[in-house]
């Protein structure tokens, strides 16, 4: 958190869930709410995917922010309590994060861009499988996968769809990014492969007309894409808080021990 004494500019949010909106109400009641622009810190009320929402929203506002779960889903979030918000939050931990950059292009040769903050996945479209060429730093690393998609994720995503398709959990600190296929193909056994964050990954649609993919950043999709490519934004910092004792890096630990 800023270096303050004192929580008092908080500005919520709320998922469109009739829990979110009615606790919005009751913490304003208890707390006072200010213009997001004016604020030491949001407070983001519902699950993980509204706490991607509100971290998109606030893209160019460096402001903390600070979720509490009212979602069916809240690795992201804190456990909801009304009592003590303020010296929660400025005893919280901090996790910083960068998104990730993509730029299409699609089958019309049009140039597409945005962020993701979990991951840009590319998908099949149709029943046909897809074929992908991958390159990294502008060397080719797989002429071909034969696959459903591909997708890369960051260290923030890498418990979600990441998770999902079988590729690694990574911590906050590691500074690296997950390169998975979806349902791989050939060569069958390829599970991906870990990349320092500085990389630059292409992947380049082989029989497009034939086999056609979208490309996805978090929600953003374009469709019929030919080429995609895929790197870390430095220049954008977002920061979530989390409970003292209960870091990004503890729930992510957490996590590769559960069941």
């Amino acid at each position: 958190m800023p270096n303050v004494h004192s929580i008092d500019r908080i500005s919520f949010f709320a998922s469109d869930r009739s829990e979110a909106a009615e606790a919005k109400q009751r913490l304003i009641e208890r707390y006072g709410e200010c213009p997001v622009e004016e604020a030491q810190v949001i407070v983001a009320l519902g699950g993980d995917g509204f706490m991607l929402e509100t971290l998109h929203r606030t893209l160019r506002a460096p402001c903390p922010i600070y979720g509490m779960n009212r979602g069916s889903l809240g690795f992201l979030m804190n456990e909801y309590n009304e009592d003590g918000l303020a010296e929660r939050i400025r005893s919280a931990e901090r996790a910083v994060i960068h998104p990730l950059s993509m730029t299409v292009i699609d089958a019309q040769r049009r140039n597409r861009h945005a962020l993701a903050i979990n991951e840009v996945s590319m998908l099949r479209q149709t029943r046909q499988t897809a074929k992908l060429r991958l390159s990294i730093d502008g060397k080719v690393r797989m002429e071909e996968l034969v696959c459903d998609g591909v997708l890369v994720a960051t260290p923030a995503g890498s418990t979600a769809y990441n998770l999902s398709a079988h590729g690694p959990i990574i911590p906050l600190t590691a500074q690296i990014m997950a390169l998975t296929p979806i349902s791989a193909f050939r060569p069958r056994r390829w599970r991906g492969a870990l990349l320092p964050h500085t990389a630059r990954v292409t992947v380049e649609v082989l029989e497009a007309d034939k086999r056609p993919v979208s490309a996805v950043a978090d929600s953003f999709e374009v469709r019929d894409v030919t080429e995609v490519h895929i790197s870390e934004n430095r220049d954008i910092s977002l920061t979530m808080l989390f409970d003292a004792g209960r870091s990004f890096e503890e729930k992510v630990l957490a996590e590769q021990f559960s069941a």
